[in-house]
């Protein structure tokens, strides 16, 4: 099975970010990614529940919504509200992650918890039988164009082994300098779902469905 393509609009035009997102639907996006930066969990800000709610009649397909924003409970409802379907947070963003989860599913919303790269897979030990989705950072958040960081394959892997014993469906995601070639990588290792941000948005909205088919393998 080809992973799921998940591109993340940090990457694309956001003079024009409703049209982006109806052409990189079109081209054959399975989510769309929005990063939500806050300027103090990390060194970027970006956008908040407006835009996302602004963006929701854009597209039907799955808002794969990635919080890097601490403290993170305060706004939870206020995404869930605006049109996420998955949010995903980091577990540094706490402070106490497993009531998060159970926040996000008391909204109906699928959880994610995200790994930085320092972050081990045992920090899912406790989470494992209550998440929807595991986001493995294979850069530093914050910024778009950074270059994928090879030793988080190990943790993918680990993470794929953890979601297989624990028998359930969860999705293990791959978020940082994801291209076609580190894409097969992360396939390998295991991954199931790729964000990318420059990979999907180079050469604008006519490359988008090759941009997809070589990040699929295709």
């Amino acid at each position: 099975m080809p992973p799921l393509i998940a591109p993340s609009i940090l990457s694309a035009d956001f003079a024009r970010l409703g049209e982006e997102v109806r052409a990189i639907d079109a081209a054959g996006a399975d989510w769309i990614h929005i990063d939500v930066m806050d300027g103090h969990f990390v060194p970027n800000l970006t956008i908040g529940p407006g835009v996302v709610k602004a963006l929701r009649p854009h597209s039907a397909k799955p808002f794969d919504v990635h919080l890097m924003i601490s403290p993170v409970d305060p706004f939870l409802a206020a995404f869930a509200e605006a049109g996420a379907d998955i949010i995903t947070f980091h577990p540094e963003a706490g402070p106490h992650a497993h009531r998060t989860v159970q926040a996000i599913k008391a909204l109906g919303k699928k959880a994610g918890i995200s790994l930085n790269p320092a972050t081990p897979a045992k920090m899912l030990d406790y989470l494992i039988d209550e998440i929807d989705l595991v986001l493995v950072m294979s850069v530093n958040p914050g910024f778009g164009g950074q270059s994928f960081i090879a030793s988080q394959l190990k943790k993918i892997a680990a993470v794929r082994r953890m979601i297989e014993a624990s028998g359930r469906d969860i999705r293990l995601e791959v978020d940082g300098g994801v291209d076609p070639a580190t894409a097969q990588a992360c396939v390998e290792a295991g991954a199931d779902v790729l964000v990318a941000g420059t990979a999907a948005f180079r050469g604008g909205a006519a490359s988008y469905a090759a941009n997809i088919a070589a990040l699929k393998g295709g």
